[in-house]
């Protein structure tokens, strides 16, 4: 086991579960995602020796790479989730690996996700379940983030819902890129706000929209005090990424 990571790994838990404690929350309502972007498969796999269940990939290409070793026997049991913006011509190759999108942010990727799990496009074997996906949202209004508006969260929320293969499961924001903190966990509210409203609807398939995956290494506190059920982590685990990386 890489000592190292496993010993960061269980500072982002501390950190957590301090930040549950803050706000009065239960630790185990709130799910750590390791964003393993740029991460080789050796990183990967120490990570999940050392615990992790939760691993998250922003790249397709990056997904499709590694998803042979980490399918390999032996690997500890472990659940992927796409979370970078998705291109529909790549939706079949991050269905193959992936059992959650965390990013939908229009109809037209909705519809096709639909379309692909019909066609038994998915990850696992048998018959195609419905596909779990998160309704991204921008909340901090900023033009290089993707998503959503939030006035029209709960709109795209409810054509989701009403796809027959996808299931809905809550919403997924980026943090607001600021140095003040009232404007990063505002941003955060706002995606709480918008679940509220989803939730409130009754709105057949919405339901079950409780989670909210937000908040990152930097702002996770923030996020878990506004009622984060996924936290997605990468450089507190892994360190800084290397020098021209993207």
């Amino acid at each position: 086991m890489d000592e190292d990571l496993a010993a960061r790994l269980a500072a982002v838990r501390d950190r957590i579960a301090g930040a549950c404690a803050a706000a009065g929350r239960d630790p185990r309502e709130v799910r750590l995602l390791l964003a393993v972007k740029t991460q080789p498969v050796g990183a990967i796999l120490a990570a999940l020796d050392a615990g992790a269940g939760l691993l998250g990939h922003n790249r397709a290409q990056e997904l499709v790479a590694t998803g042979p070793a980490l399918a390999a026997p032996g690997v500890p049991r472990h659940e992927m989730h796409f979370i970078g913006r998705l291109q529909t011509n790549k939706v079949n190759q991050v269905l193959r690996w992936a059992t959650c999108v965390e990013t939908v942010d229009s109809a037209r990727l909705a519809e096709r996700l639909d379309r692909a799990v019909a066609a038994g496009t998915g990850a696992g074997e048998g018959p195609p379940g419905p596909l779990d996906v998160l309704v991204q949202v921008n909340t901090s209004g900023e033009a290089t983030k993707s998503g959503v508006d939030p006035r029209g969260a709960a709109g795209l929320a409810a054509v989701v819902a009403a796809l027959p293969h996808l299931r809905l499961g809550g919403f997924m924001t980026v943090g607001a890129r600021s140095a003040d903190p009232g404007v990063v966990r505002r941003s955060f509210d706002l995606l709480a706000e918008v679940r509220a409203e989803v939730l409130a609807s009754g709105r057949p398939g919405t339901a079950g929209a409780t989670a909210l995956s937000m908040g990152m290494s930097g702002d996770l506190e923030a996020a878990v005090a506004a009622g984060a059920t996924i936290v997605r982590v990468g450089t507190a685990v892994f360190g800084e990424r290397a020098q021209g990386t993207r």
